[in-house]
């Protein structure tokens, strides 16, 4: 039974109204343009903190440009923002053997696992409720694939993931006006070296 992430982060959300304080929820971003609706959705409902950590950039420009555009995002949206400093070689021994898998195989599951199980480690040490990612927000992306690595990584580290497919309900086409609106830089490629061979656009 195929499920509707959507529909089960909602329904979570629905329970957050309950609670005397907004629950804590760290959002992995992996750039600004997927966090922007992905904020505007969870904000109203969630105490949000954006998480910058993506060692799968191909380079330290495009880190720092990615990262730059980020924290200009969070202060326009009143979001408390951390970013982690750029290490390559964690993405490189973590994909280390799968270089030559295509665009969205085995080699993308394991740069998914890399940085959500940072993600939940770091939502752990700061006492988060909740740890998820902007990455569903991509129509490029297996939303499937990325909440299951989620739930895997809740059950290692025992961090609540929260189920999202932020491309729904209009997400990306409103990641596009926001980005507009906040004169974002809009990448086309993933992030990493091999995304870029692909000439795909996100």
């Amino acid at each position: 039974m195929k499920l509707n992430y959507d529909k089960l982060m909602q329904k979570e959300l629905e329970g957050f109204n309950s609670a005397k304080e907004k629950p804590k929820v760290l959002l992995h971003a992996c750039c600004a343009p997927c966090s922007s609706a992905s904020l505007e959705r969870l904000i109203k409902d969630a105490d949000v903190t954006v998480y910058f950590y993506n060692p799968n950039m191909d380079g330290i420009e495009e880190y720092e440009r990615r990262e730059k555009e980020e924290k200009r995002l969070c202060e326009k949206m009143g979001v408390k923002e951390i970013s982690e400093k750029y290490d390559s070689q964690e993405f490189y021994s973590c994909v280390k053997g799968l270089e030559k898998e295509p665009e969205g195989g085995k080699r993308c599951e394991k740069c998914f696992y890399l940085r959500l199980k940072r993600t939940a480690n770091k939502a752990k040490e700061m006492s988060f409720e909740y740890f998820t990612t902007s990455l569903t927000l991509s129509p490029l992306k297996n939303s499937a694939v990325i909440n299951e690595t989620g739930k895997a990584v809740e059950e290692e580290t025992g961090v609540k993931f929260l189920p999202c497919d932020f491309k729904k309900r209009g997400g990306y086409q409103r990641s596009l006006e926001l980005s507009q609106e906040y004169s974002l830089y809009r990448q086309n490629y993933c992030g990493c070296v091999f995304s870029k061979k692909t000439e795909k656009s996100e």
